[in-house]
Formats: structure tokens, C-alpha cells, sequence
């Protein structure tokens, strides 16, 4: 599954949240591919490709449950409210991404690495080696940088993977 982040705007927000408070996944699932479909701003985007699995392991507890780890590290990918029950898709506050834009710039490269080097879950399936560490941080200093743009953007953030 390939992940990627949207920092979405105030009418965006209102009109998804709308759709998921009536039950309707309908049209959550429509406008979530509209989002995907119509982005074109690369500053308020990033695709971490696959790399999403291994960034969410090591900021949590070294698994995919969205509901672990510990705040605001825990939101960064796959933490937040769940919006769809049938695809992965996962929102974040324009306030908890203030949160998680300012833990993120405290991870440096021996603590990921660490965490990297801990994730013990036989579903995980990436290498586990220098390569897939060096992705996994190229990718994670992206949604850093993401998250500080969508944090002084004042927005909001939706997570999908497909």
C-alpha cells in the first residue's frame, strides 16, 4: 500500500468530517479520491510511497494499530480519528498537527534508527536493513518537513493509504 498525506483545506475539513458524522462512506470515499485526484499543491502533499509502514512503526509501538504509541508522535501517519471503514484513511486536527509538527522536529536520526532497529513484527515487509533504514528516513524527514508546512499553513491533515 502506497501512503500519502494531504494537508487539506477549511472547506475540505468541513465537508469530509460532515460526510463521516452522517454515516455516509459514500461520499467520504468520493471525496477522498477527489482530493487524491484534483492535489496540486506539493508543499501541502507528501507520498512516503511505502515507507509510511516502517515511519508508523517506529513512532508508535512497532506496529500498524493506528490506536498505539504514544501522542502526538502516535498521529504522525496512522494515530487520529479513522474516517472510513473500508479504506485507510485517517484525519488529524489542525491543533494536533501543530502537536506533531513540533514533536517530529525532535526526532533525530539515532533515535528513528533505534526505533528502526526494533520493529520485530514478522508482518512488517521491508528488508530491515541500511537500505530500507536510509528510505525510511528520507522519507520521514518529508513528513517532517510536511508536517511544518501543513502546521504553519493552519491545517488540518488526512492520511491515506491504497
Amino acid at each position: 500500500m502506497l501512503g500519502v498525506h494531504f494537508a487539506i483545506t477549511a472547506e475540505q475539513e468541513r465537508s469530509l468530517l460532515a460526510a463521516v458524522d452522517d454515516g455516509d462512506e459514500d461520499a467520504v470515499g468520493e471525496m477522498l479520491a477527489d482530493i487524491e485526484e484534483e492535489w496540486d499543491d506539493d508543499a501541502l502533499m507528501v507520498d512516503t510511497d511505502k515507507a509510511w509502514d516502517a515511519i508508523h512503526r517506529c513512532l508508535t509501538d512497532g506496529t500498524l494499530d493506528g490506536a498505539t504509541g504514544e501522542y502526538p508522535l502516535s498521529h504522525a501517519v496512522l494515530g487520529g480519528r479513522e474516517l472510513h471503514d473500508e479504506l485507510c484513511a485517517v484525519y488529524v486536527t489542525a491543533a494536533e498537527v501543530r502537536d506533531v509538527a513540533a514533536a517530529l522536529r525532535e526526532v533525530d536520526g539515532a533515535w528513528l534508527r533505534a526505533r528502526f532497529d526494533a520493529i520485530d513484527d514478522p508482518d512488517y515487509r521491508g528488508a530491515l536493513d541500511d537500505g530500507d533504514f536510509e528510505y525510511t528516513w528520507s522519507n520521514f524527514e518529508d513528513v517532517r518537513r510536511f508536517y511544518a508546512n501543513a502546521s504553519t499553513a493552519g491545517r488540518a491533515v488526512i492520511f491515506t493509504a491504497s
